[in-house]
């Protein structure tokens, strides 16, 4: 099978495991950094060039996809599926769950567990959406914010007031979610593949850091998770049309309650910690699935 990924850094440690991976099962995996990708649009004939060139025939695609470069790479993954090249990740799903706002929405559509969020335009309505989501202390959250980046811990109204006041200012989307003491600082993140979870970890955040991102200096550990939070995270998967996803979850007083749903998991943190071969389990779905044609959605959305 010939797989091509679409990433920018070739040396990481995610894509060079699925790659090891890959290579390891005799299947083939060509790293494409997405920004060199370029796609010439014309009727009845969607084609991916690389460097100037047309890409070679691929059976799958594995979108690995910055967030500072999400509307750009899904219109090149969205040129792969129109050439009917199977994606491990549809152009749609990730789009969904990159835009923080539309992915609660639509899994509090579904019923799964969320902490109480609130969205305002009006930085004059700061008061009325902090005290919506049962604050001070409040989270305020930049919508297209990754790995911790843009997460602010306010305890007081007038400091959470004035950081509302100054990302709106600034013209920033911000959502405010109810702070889960109970967590302690840690969450869960459990990988799901193919509609079940392959591998969970407990991250804790660095002292007086209420963020438990391993990029922020969080320490990892395996944990068992509950039957519940195993349903909550393959459910969560299914709804944002997921195959491949990081669900990151805190346990609050009244059950699990998804923080966020990444379509693009690091796997250095959760490999060390469980011991698993997360990448392999990866390639193994591929190659049972990867079929031309099987694209749901055809590269629209």
């Amino acid at each position: 099978m010939k797989i091509a990924m679409l990433a920018r850094n070739a040396n990481l440690y995610s894509h060079r495991r699925l790659k090891e991976a890959a290579e390891a099962r005799g299947h083939s995996l060509d790293i494409l950094n997405t920004l060199r990708c370029t796609v010439h649009i014309a009727s009845h004939r969607p084609v991916v060039y690389y460097n100037g060139e047309p890409i070679a025939a691929y059976d799958a695609v594995i979108p690995r996809i910055g967030a500072s470069i999400t509307n750009y790479g899904l219109a090149i993954l969205r040129q792969f599926e129109m050439a009917g090249i199977w994606p491990l990740n549809e152009s749609v799903a990730i789009g969904r769950s990159r835009d923080k706002l539309r992915a609660l929405q639509i899994l509090a559509k579904h019923g799964l567990g969320l902490p109480l969020t609130a969205y305002a335009n009006d930085p004059k309505a700061a008061e009325e959406i902090i005290r919506a989501v049962n604050g001070p202390p409040v989270v305020i959250k930049l919508i297209e914010g990754t790995q911790g980046i843009g997460v602010v811990l306010a305890e007081t109204m007038s400091s959470a007031k004035s950081v509302i006041e100054a990302f709106r200012g600034a013209n920033v989307n911000i959502l405010v979610q109810e702070f889960i003491k109970e967590a302690g600082g840690t969450d869960i993140r459990a990988l799901v593949v193919g509609g079940k979870v392959v591998a969970a970890m407990k991250r804790t955040g660095a002292q007086t850091e209420f963020r438990s991102n391993l990029h922020r200096g969080g320490s990892a550990e395996v944990i068992r998770i509950t039957p519940e939070e195993r349903s909550t995270a393959v459910r969560a998967a299914r709804r944002m049309g997921l195959n491949v996803c990081g669900v990151d979850m805190l346990r609050s007083n009244h059950g699990p309650v998804i923080m966020e749903v990444n379509s693009s998991p690091g796997l250095e943190g959760i490999e060390s910690a469980t011991g698993k071969d997360v990448a392999g389990q990866i390639i193994d779905f591929i190659a049972a699935n990867a079929a031309g044609g099987k694209t749901r959605t055809k590269g629209k959305g």
